[in-house]
């Protein structure tokens, strides 16, 4: 489809409110995914690393707990 000017591309033959509001809001949607994913890696991997810590700190009081 062409368009004779840039009027003419951004309303879309009367249809423009429609187009560019569908482009935004899977544009937001996208954004939102990205971000929610990410923050919620981050949390993820900080409750490994917590995990990791104390089972690491539950075994050294173990072997702590022979030498007295």
């Amino acid at each position: 489809m062409a368009f004779s000017s840039i009027a003419d591309f951004f309303s879309m033959g009367g249809y423009g409110f429609y187009v560019w509001l569908s482009y935004c809001i899977s544009f937001l949607s996208l954004i939102v995914l990205i971000i929610n994913t990410i923050n919620k890696k981050k949390k993820i991997l900080k409750t490994v690393k917590q995990r990791i810590a104390r089972q690491r700190r539950i075994k050294n009081a173990q072997n702590m707990e022979g030498t007295l």
